[in-house]
């Protein structure tokens, strides 16, 4: 199947770039371009892209809001947010306004498209170091919220190997090095990961990556 992108950039150079890069690929098509948040989320609802590359920063509406209101919206698409800094004191907010993950903006045309597919098939771009290592960064922060009172008591009906999958998850470990970690099959952990995501009433691996690390399961650092 095709991955259908939305770019979301004020800046006309980065989505011709990036439109250019992703249109090379086979199974990538480029449905439409955004020029801020408000935009965005207007194109999203005309298009209903698989995936949409969003900026931070721009005008109007920020890619933050932008992300929440999509996300509130349920239609399906995922979102990546492109950042020029790899703590940018933003993408934090953004993975828990619903983002997917986060690429920088200098990756190669490579990981550009690599990382559409890991979003498009539903998992969370959270194998680059980068991320796990932001995560960690902005749990530090006093600010960071804790879960609400519903989800706390959601997260009590997690089996013990459940909770054990969602600090692995946390950890930014895949499937199967999670499942290589426990010496069980990667199906069952595909499983596992399912159920920690509907038990929490959670959207992907990012999300769950992010209660974790706000129910201080996993101690940064």
């Amino acid at each position: 199947m095709t991955i259908r992108v939305l770019i979301a950039d004020d800046q006309m150079m980065v989505r011709e770039g990036f439109s250019v890069l992703l249109g090379a690929m086979p199974d990538i098509e480029v449905v439409g371009e955004a020029v801020n948040g408000r935009d965005a989320v207007d194109r999203v609802r005309e298009l209903s892209p698989d995936v949409v590359l969003m900026d931070i920063r721009m005008p109007e509406m920020n890619g933050i809001e932008a992300t929440r209101e999509i996300a509130a919206a349920d239609g399906g698409s995922k979102v990546l947010v492109l950042t020029t800094f790899d703590l940018d004191e933003y993408v934090y907010q953004a993975l828990r306004a619903g983002a997917s993950g986060f690429l920088l903006k200098d990756a190669s045309a490579r990981q550009l498209a690599e990382g559409v597919r890991v979003v498009a098939a539903g998992e969370a771009l959270l194998a680059p170091s980068v991320t796990k290592r932001l995560i960690t960064e902005f749990s530090k922060l006093a600010e960071t919220p804790r879960p609400s009172a519903a989800a706390q008591l959601a997260y009590g009906e997690l089996t013990d190997r459940e909770t054990e999958v969602l600090v692995l998850i946390a950890q930014g470990l895949s499937n199967s090095e999670i499942a290589e970690r426990l010496v069980v099959a990667e199906s069952t952990i595909k499983t596992h990961v399912s159920r920690v995501l509907v038990k929490l009433g959670l959207r992907d691996r990012t999300q769950a990556a992010v209660f974790a690390y706000e129910a201080r399961l996993v101690t940064p650092g």
